[in-house]
């Protein structure tokens, strides 16, 4: 009885092996049947990325860096080109990617981080649903700063307090703008603000004429590369740091969290100026298939380890640190968990009287 049960055993688990096995060699079969139908697809193809912002900005050299090395790594090697759609600071670039652009997975888009957060804040102009967006990644978690320049005549942030200045904005819904308010609000600055500005590149040339003294919720890595003369010779300097950890580079210069006063001021801050983490995030559209979006997704961070696109990058003079579209998606649903008290807050400090 005990060899039957032994052999009973014995060819029941060798019928085990070989569900297994099959199992395993049918996943397998599968996995190559759906990388050859993703790499059918896009071969010659051309794969667009949609910059929301005009030429020459942070978003705009970044999305034609990252375009020179992206397509060696989707399957298929589409061509991929560069497209600006300036208006209303990134917002109608998103409107279109969502509800007009293909959601083949042919096209993505980068604009700024303040944007996936409009619903969240009741804008009626935007017309997407973060969670329903595909998220693709982001290239570098941006440092913040407020800076001026040295025509101002300011030297430290606490001379905000005492002293109207001109800050520059772009649009209503533009972090240019937002951050120049929420410093004003949240923490007392009298900053007088100007908006039309199509961008930090506008900006950058409206404080060189004169025209305005300085701006907010710029990211460090702009004002090391694109800014970089100005920076180095003094005549534009960072007097607060509004995101991210304290960086030695600031000179000790205060950080917005060293005046909050309670644990909402910190989660209101957070909201407002936490954000600008995701400094240059990509995003396709609702409904690509699942295929192909892990596919971009992969590409996308195989792309930010590539030994030539982060020698370009360093030519380029742009900072690399990654997220994956899952770390931005996660992101993205946190901050929009914030309590509504939180929210209304952020809201106000918005506000421009």
């Amino acid at each position: 009885m005990r060899i039957i049960m032994r052999n009973i055993v014995t060819n029941v688990t060798a019928a085990g092996y070989c569900v297994v096995s099959c199992v395993a060699a049918l996943c397998c079969l599968m996995q190559i049947a759906c990388a050859d139908e993703v790499a059918d697809f896009y071969k010659g193809k051309t794969f667009t990325i949609v910059v929301g912002h005009e030429v020459g900005t942070g978003f705009d050299i970044y999305a034609r860096t990252l375009a020179r090395h992206l397509g060696r790594h989707i399957p298929g090697n589409p061509n991929v080109v560069v497209q600006n759609m300036n208006g209303a600071s990134g917002l109608v670039s998103a409107n279109w990617l969502y509800n007009l652009a293909p959601k083949d997975g042919s096209v993505m888009a980068t604009f700024v981080q303040s944007v996936p957060f409009e619903p969240l804040y009741g804008n009626a102009a935007a017309r997407f649903d973060p969670a329903k967006s595909t998220w693709i990644g982001n290239l570098e978690e941006s440092i913040g700063v407020c800076g001026v320049s040295k025509a101002s005549g300011i030297t430290r942030f606490d001379e905000l307090l005492n002293k109207e200045t001109i800050l520059a904005g772009t649009g209503s819904t533009g972090p240019l703008g937002k951050a120049s308010l929420a410093v004003k609000n949240l923490l007392g600055a009298k900053i007088k603000l100007v908006t039309g500005y199509a961008g930090s590149a506008s900006v950058r040339l409206a404080i060189q004429r004169g025209e305005v003294a300085g701006i907010c919720g710029l990211p460090m890595s702009t004002i090391t590369s694109f800014w970089k003369d100005d920076y180095e010779s003094g005549n534009f300097k960072p007097i607060i740091q509004l995101s991210g950890r304290p960086q030695p580079q600031l000179g000790g210069i205060p950080h917005v969290d060293d005046f909050a006063k309670s644990e909402e001021d910190r989660q209101v801050m957070g909201l407002i100026f936490g954000t600008l983490a995701l400094g240059r995030l990509y995003v396709s559209t609702p409904g690509v298939p699942r295929e192909r979006t892990a596919a971009l997704q992969a590409a996308f961070i195989a792309t930010a380890k590539d030994p030539a696109f982060l020698e370009d990058a360093v030519k380029t003079q742009i900072d690399v640190s990654a997220m994956t579209g899952a770390e931005v998606e996660a992101f993205i649903a946190r901050i929009s968990s914030s309590s509504p008290r939180v929210i209304e807050r952020a809201r106000q400090a918005y506000r421009n009287d």
